[in-house]
């Protein structure tokens, strides 16, 4: 039996079916960035990586040269992704950085010399507990040190003005006085004064030794030091409102997805119109069904402003770890960031000064 399409039909069937999958063909000389390239032309996943990788490469290649905004989330050091996001910075791919923070302090734990460790996530929890090992999925980390590092944290902000600080100042404040660490994400960004802000400061072990230095304060009836959340909206508004244009990489999703994309709502507290990202790929494993933010769509984004309509966009739903390495080697590989200036950023108290 023959199926029969009129003209249009039938020309309109071969339009649609003009573009085949394609299987990539490995050898011994393939790499990284000729592994990603061909994933662009397989599908599910793997095209996705392909378009967030191809979406990386436009930002870096835009002669307007957006201020690149990445947002983390999620067990990114303990996953083993420090050296990666440490390798973005160093490599002039990243402007801006908001982030939670777990992950910076993480980053702060290990550039005291402390570690994670490859466990099991069959491990008998109870048993640890005994220990003082802690599990985040099939990593652990020694509590003893993570209290070290708390308490490390409280004692430093003890000789710290007392007075509001923005997370991006605290944190800039302690990075420049006490870490030196060359594989360190807060140590390279200081190193081109590239900001980074932890808009939930308090939801982590930073806000822990936070804590630990407001009790000491009010038991010597000292002033503490405090972080002002909203001088940190103030702060990264100011970075989005003299850019010519602003791209994000978002890994994962949580506060700091929505923390960039509100800065972009917010531009018109300074009579700017939101003008939205120009360019922005998202990796991360959260489902859309439920309605939540870490995995709302950059198309439901360009509702709000927060992403320009036409703009150049990619998602993929793959764990981090797996896809951030991928996307960052081929973009490494093809050295599309060479020549390229990041950060710069300088502000005097809360007001940018240089961008």
């Amino acid at each position: 039996m023959e199926i029969k399409l009129d003209e249009k039909f039938r020309n309109d069937k071969n339009n649609i079916l003009k573009e085949k999958v394609v299987s990539p063909i490995l050898d011994e000389s393939t790499n990284i960035s000729s592994i990603v390239d061909s994933m662009k032309d397989m599908s599910i996943q793997a095209r996705n990586i392909g378009l967030c990788a191809e979406v990386f490469e436009n930002m870096l290649k835009d002669k307007d040269r957006p201020t690149i905004m990445l947002g983390l989330a999620g067990p990114l050091i303990a996953g083993g992704l420090r050296n990666v996001i440490s390798g973005m910075i160093k490599n002039n791919m990243v402007d801006v950085i908001v982030s939670t923070g777990a992950i910076m302090y993480q980053d702060i734990y290990q550039a005291l010399g402390y570690n994670h460790f490859k466990g099991s996530i069959q491990a008998d929890d109870a048993k640890l507990r005994d220990y003082y090992i802690d599990r985040i999925y099939d990593t652990y980390v020694d509590e003893e040190k993570f209290w070290a590092t708390d308490t490390w944290i409280g004692e430093i902000t003890d000789g710290f003005e007392r007075r509001p600080h923005s997370s991006r100042e605290f944190i800039k404040l302690l990075t420049e006085k006490y870490l030196d660490d060359d594989d360190s994400i807060l140590c390279n960004a200081n190193k081109k004064n590239i900001p980074v802000f932890i808009p939930a400061i308090n939801d982590s072990s930073i806000g822990i030794g936070l804590t630990n230095h407001y009790h000491r304060a009010k038991k010597e009836g000292k002033e503490p030091v405090r972080i002002d959340s909203i001088r940190d909206n103030y702060e990264l508004t100011q970075i989005v409102v003299n850019s010519k244009k602003t791209s994000a990489i978002y890994i994962a999703g949580g506060v700091p997805k929505n923390y960039i994309n509100d800065s972009i709502v917010m531009s018109y507290i300074f009579d700017k119109e939101d003008s939205g990202h120009s360019h922005c790929f998202q990796v991360t494993t959260a489902v859309i069904n439920d309605g939540g933010l870490s995995s709302s769509t950059l198309d439901e984004a360009k509702s709000w402003g927060k992403v320009k309509t036409e703009a150049n966009r990619a998602m993929a739903w793959v764990e981090p770890t797996v896809a951030l390495p991928l996307i960052y080697g081929s973009v490494l590989q093809k050295g599309l960031s060479k020549g390229r200036v990041a950060g710069g950023i300088e502000f005097e108290g809360d007001i940018l000064t240089k961008i």
